[in-house]
């Protein structure tokens, strides 16, 4: 509901009295100081926070500035400008806050019946910044504002701007504006030009929704906001304001923390909300994350050669992510959250896709569990059943039925008529049980489709969940930071596993054996060199190519793998995993270091060599028929 303005105006008014009283105090606040700005004029950037990898070293680091600040005299006259015009035009009038501002916002506040604007001042913001967490409430809001009226009795207002550009945040963990201007452009402050300076100056109001790096597109639009407040407060002139509006933002080429961006992005989150910002930028912690730096830089060289070839020889916007993580740990040991660097869009955890196939393993643990054995037989044939009061005739993707085979068989080739006679056979509780006890989080619909995967997750759910097949059917949460230090080497936080018992070791083996035979039908498909150890994987191809999966493990590694497009529109009718992700897959795996050779499976179990079809007993290896598996 919208108040009259007239009303608005006689509250807000009211509002400013009740203020203009609680103020009284700021005369005896300003005689007798109850907040210490020893520390805001001896500014100093604090001790930076160290990120190390696996092996100890150093691979990124926290800190609010990686310079020097710099001195308000060295700023040019037009970058101050740009953000007087975006944040304070009346700086050097007021003495700390602005009553016109306080009252407007008021008015149009209580008239459009939610926080439409603020009115806070640099100086209030520098407060906010220093002194105040982000929780925003009506006492904060008065304490800030009679603290900027003692800063401003208490130092220049060149002062107070000085400490605020080399304070302000511009998004991604940069603080200052000398570390933002290297990160955008590799360029001093003094070399800025107007529409780079209207770039920083629009970023303040929300970082996370003008920085360039992130949103280049709202960063842009904000920029050319501020170019324009700038015309207005004739700092600018006319021709000035038409040029740089048309000019593009031009960032540099930029690596964001040149090993893992992406990585380094969750780190900061992680530790943001554990020790808070002050603690990761200032308080000299020491971080001990599972990333392997070798890993990581094979990884995103590996997925940035495969993705540049897809987008050449099948669909231009095409994106992804890879996740790897160890085996025995769950500990991630290399993450590519896009193909563009400066992206936020972690798409290894954000990104939700339907799993297809590779979910297919979890229904075989389901049917094993009940009962079946792989050597069992079922025949590949058209299947038709109501779902929700529809008829549902799934097809192989082949669009071709085979007839009689095993149910190890029906695994290693991904068939789908199989699964989904399992699925209508032993319902889906135990199923999703399984699903849901390795967080994938769904949704999971007990339909006869489950059986095919249709199950949203995203790269760093699909690792977990599969991983439990090389982990003797244990499922550990994937997790990034081992522990945390403080300065002076006191451990003040550390991981503690999250593990679950999913399926019995003879099950998760039994999956395990009868997947490292569905290496030679991939084999075929792509004649690549692959790598010395055992391997086992699934790939995954939704309805039209929407996403496209391969999910595997070798003894020391488990890596998921996704590609789409952003929008989750098609790809094509003839785009398959097995000849887009699956190369990525093999090269990445050829590309690292293997620690170990061969799986290890539950000792109570024999190998026993099979018709791949018939389930009969042979005693050759070598027949093209021939299966391996383990048998209780």
């Amino acid at each position: 509901m919208r108040i009259p303005p007239y009303l608005a105006t006689i509250f807000a008014t009211s509002i400013i009295l009740c203020l203009i009283f609680v103020a009284g105090s700021f005369v005896a606040l300003t005689e007798h100081p109850w907040v210490d700005f020893s520390a805001l004029a001896q500014y100093r950037p604090g001790k930076p926070s160290i990120v190390l990898d696996d092996e100890g070293n150093e691979w990124a680091r926290f800190q609010l500035d990686k310079r020097e600040p710099i001195k308000l005299s060295d700023v040019p006259p037009l970058v101050i400008q740009a953000f007087l015009a975006a944040e304070d035009r009346n700086f050097y009038n007021h003495a700390g806050i602005s009553w016109r501002g306080i009252i407007r916002s008021t008015v149009v506040n209580i008239y459009r019946g939610r926080r439409a604007q603020g009115a806070s001042t640099i100086t209030q913001q520098l407060v906010k910044l220093l002194f105040f967490d982000t929780k925003k409430t009506f006492t904060r809001k008065i304490k800030e504002q009679l603290l900027a009226c003692i800063v401003e009795q208490q130092f220049t207002k060149d002062q107070i701007l000085e400490i605020y550009l080399n304070h302000i945040y511009f998004g991604c963990g940069i603080y200052g504006i000398k570390a933002a201007t290297q990160r955008f452009w590799h360029k001093d402050v003094e070399q800025l030009t107007i529409d780079e300076a209207a770039t920083l100056a629009g970023i303040i109001r929300s970082p996370k929704k003008y920085c360039p790096l992130e949103q280049p597109d709202n960063a842009l639009r904000r920029r050319n906001i501020v170019l324009t407040c700038m015309r207005e407060a004739h700092y600018i002139t006319q021709e000035q304001l038409t040029t740089h509006t048309d000019t593009p933002l031009h960032l540099a080429p930029h690596d964001m923390t040149e090993c893992a961006p992406h990585v380094r992005e969750m780190v900061r989150q992680t530790l943001e909300d554990l020790v808070g910002k002050h603690a990761l930028y200032t308080g000299g912690l020491t971080i001990q994350t599972t990333l392997n730096t070798a890993m990581q830089t094979a990884a995103a060289q590996t997925f940035a050669h495969h993705i540049e070839t897809i987008r050449h020889t099948v669909i231009d916007d095409v994106d992804g992510a890879l996740l790897t993580i160890d085996t025995a740990t769950a500990g991630i040991k290399a993450l590519v959250g896009g193909y563009h660097k400066a992206s936020q869009f972690n798409r290894a955890l954000q990104a939700r896709r339907q799993m297809g196939s590779i979910f297919k393993p979890l229904v075989y643990a389901a049917a094993l569990e009940a009962g079946a054995q792989f050597t069992d037989v079922k025949i590949d044939q058209p299947i038709a059943c109501m779902v929700n009061n529809t008829l549902w005739e799934p097809q192989n993707a082949n669009k071709r039925f085979s007839g009689p085979m095993t149910l190890a068989y029906a695994l290693t080739r991904s068939n789908n008529s199989i699964p989904i006679q399992l699925i209508l056979e032993l319902g889906t509780d135990k199923i999703i049980s399984y699903a849901k006890a390795c967080n994938l989080s769904g949704p999971l619909y007990p339909y006869p489709s489950l059986a095919l995967g249709c199950v949203d997750s995203s790269p760093y759910e699909a690792a977990g969940m599969f991983n439990i097949f090389a982990n003797h059917g244990a499922y550990v949460q994937p997790h990034l930071i081992s522990w945390v230090k403080d300065q002076l080497g006191n451990k003040i936080w550390k991981h503690t596993p999250q593990t679950k018992q999913v399926v019995s070791s003879q099950i998760s083996s039994q999956i395990t054996k009868a997947l490292t035979t569905g290496r030679k039908h991939w084999e075929k498909m792509v004649n690549m060199v692959w790598p010395a150890c055992e391997t086992i994987g699934k790939t995954g191809t939704t309805n039209d190519a929407r996403s496209c999966w391969v999910v595997g493990s070798t003894p020391s590694y488990t890596t998921a793998i996704y590609i789409g497009r952003d929008d989750g529109k098609a790809m094509g009718t003839d785009v398959y995993s097995v000849r887009t992700v699956l190369p990525l897959w093999v090269d990445f795996n050829r590309a690292i270091t293997q620690p170990k050779t061969n799986f290890s499976y539950d000792p109570r179990l024999t190998e026993v060599v099979v018709h791949q079809r018939t389930g009969k007993r042979l005693w050759n290896k070598e027949d093209p028929n021939a299966i391996t598996l383990l048998s209780p």
